[in-house]
């Protein structure tokens, strides 16, 4: 039976340069990873471009922009792994592979926001075609004085208590 996949990864600040070089695949090799075939990297490719520099200066500039305040603490990245069961994904031509990531990237804009997604890059050149979507987990809300704020609170992305599997079923519906 095919299934598809969400997988959430909250990151503080010093796991976002590690999630940024493997997603990006900045590094010549992977050991603790052999399923990566870098001679296929190439065939790797972007719905989301990843800004121009880092992802932590991304970061920084849309909790400027949002006015945020941030803790030493606070999530400040969400990595999502989206793919499906390997006996489904491997059956897809790679043109519908690139339409299930690319229906996959809608639906991560509609429920987050498109200004808050980072990266969204499928990485083809492992056992099991997949994407990794990253965004700063920004919501609206009103504080306990009334005033509308915009934070980052991943808690406030998912507050019910089986959100994630609300999620993962609306994305397979």
């Amino acid at each position: 039976m095919a299934y598809t996949i969400l997988r959430f990864k909250k990151d503080k600040g010093g796991a976002i340069a590690g999630c940024e070089r493997h997603n990006e695949r900045k590094k010549e090799a992977y050991k603790s990873n052999p399923d990566i075939d870098m001679n296929k990297s190439k065939e790797n490719y972007h719905i989301i471009h990843a800004p121009q520099y880092t992802y932590s200066r991304k970061i920084k500039e849309l909790i400027k922009e949002y006015g945020c305040k941030t803790r030493k603490d606070s999530v400040k990245l969400v990595e999502t792994l989206i793919t499906a069961s390997p006996e489904f994904m491997n059956r897809l031509s790679k043109g519908e592979q690139r339409e299930y990531f690319e229906r996959a990237v809608k639906f991560m804009k509609d429920e987050i926001g498109e200004d808050r997604i980072i990266s969204a890059v499928v990485h083809m050149d492992e056992a099991t075609p997949h994407m990794h979507l990253v965004f700063i987990p920004v919501v609206h809300i009103t504080d306990k004085k009334g005033n509308d704020i915009d934070k980052i609170a991943c808690s406030e992305f998912w507050k019910a208590k089986d959100s994630y599997r609300q999620l993962q079923n609306a994305f397979h519906s």
